[in-house]
């Protein structure tokens, strides 16, 4: 039987304890789980990809099913690229519905023998983002609890300066 392959991609600027909720239990579905690390060209990032790739291998290092990647272009053909039967998304709540319904709705309509598989975050994070964790490290506010303690440094290391 062929290996089952996910792609869990994001901007992870930075990954959150969402976030890693969601990885962690892609991991405990799939075989393989690539971390895709989107650049999103509408966003100004605080981390550089490699920073944040860094990052995401440090909090998932005891997971020996993840590889951690970058990707440009297409979701979708990157998926294709590795094999994937499918791409895992968390979902925070409705508000994010719609906008994910529509981005699946397009890459099944580009390859529809790649399934997207929607992960309910954990409800201790549904209200949590990487813009709401940067704004409230930026000011000052305590970030623990809501991302690993290494991207909580990290943050106060990018906001001392």
């Amino acid at each position: 039987m062929s290996e089952k392959i996910a792609v869990v991609p994001g901007s992870f600027d930075p990954i959150t304890n969402g976030h890693l909720d969601i990885i962690k239990r892609a991991a405990d579905v799939f075989d393989v789980v690539y971390v895709a690390v989107l650049n999103n060209s509408s966003k100004k990032p605080l981390f550089s990809i490699e920073e944040r790739m860094e990052l995401i291998g440090e909090v998932t290092k005891e997971l020996p099913n993840i590889r951690i990647e970058c990707s440009t272009g297409l979701l979708i053909d990157y998926a294709r690229s590795k094999n994937a039967q499918a791409i895992v998304r968390g979902l925070r709540a409705i508000s994010d519905f719609e906008y994910e319904m529509q981005i699946t709705s397009m890459n099944r309509f580009l390859d529809e023998s790649i399934e997207t598989f929607f992960i309910m975050t954990k409800n201790q994070y549904s209200f949590l983002s990487s813009s709401i964790v940067k704004e409230v490290a930026q000011y000052g506010g305590s970030v623990t609890g809501l991302v690993p303690s290494i991207v909580e440094q990290a943050l106060s290391g990018k906001f001392s300066k």
